[in-house]
């Protein structure tokens, strides 16, 4: 584990910088817990499916909108964090993820993760890759992972680098019903490159609304 803020390639010599895990973590908790107390009105409904709902607002943290999305899981809060999270269960079942690497772990539920995703509407929108630091932590009865794109690495050919603001994934258990969930996402992705924003406004609300049936599908195996 890394708890530095710097690598260092095989001879010792200083690469692109990482931050600090900790203040960066403890940042990126605060943000997401405080999107998950923006008040009902300040929302608009973007889609509406048998496994979730969808809104949005506009983002602060850059030209676009800043995605809710939320549903009931059928299953126990950690198994479906350990599904979300970086790790081997997400490249099994998310059908938007093409390739996932853990290119740092840092201590406290702390890594740094390369992912790469499919091309959307007809590839309208190209692949794009990311980079993001993530964080696991517990959040009242249940968990919450969370994430932010770094300007981080090399960028692979063929792809474009998108930027994820701050996001996450705020799981608990139903109070009654301990073996479900509810499970409430904040996603505000900067997908960059030459794209009409409808395109990427009808991408997000969909693959927010896949993102719930495929997660499901994956935990009844």
């Amino acid at each position: 584990m890394r708890p530095c803020n710097e690598y260092l390639d095989a001879g010792g010599k200083q690469m692109d910088l990482l931050p600090n895990s900790a203040p960066l973590a403890t940042k990126l908790r605060n943000t997401l817990i405080r999107y998950h107390g923006i008040g009902e009105s300040e929302w608009r409904v973007a889609k509406r499916t048998k496994d979730a709902t969808v809104w949005r607002k506009p983002s602060e943290e850059f030209n676009g909108y800043l995605y809710k999305a939320q549903g009931v899981v059928e299953d126990v809060t950690n198994r479906i964090v350990d599904h979300i999270r970086p790790g081997p269960y997400r490249l099994d079942w998310d059908s938007l993820m093409t390739t996932m690497d853990i290119m740092e772990t840092f201590e406290e539920n702390c890594c740094v993760m390369r992912y790469t995703t499919a091309g959307q509407l007809w590839n309208i929108i190209a692949p794009r890759e990311f980079v993001d630091f993530s964080y696991t932590t517990s959040y009242e009865d249940g968990l919450l992972t969370c994430g932010i794109s770094l300007d981080y690495g090399e960028v692979r050919p063929n792809f474009v680098r998108g930027f994820n603001h701050p996001c996450g994934w705020f799981c608990v258990p139903l109070k009654n019903y301990p073996s479900h969930s509810l499970l409430t996402g904040y996603i505000q992705t900067e997908l960059r490159g030459m794209l009409p924003q409808s395109a990427v406004d009808t991408a997000m609300s969909s693959t927010l609304a896949n993102f719930y049936s495929d997660l499901k599908k994956a935990l009844k195996t």
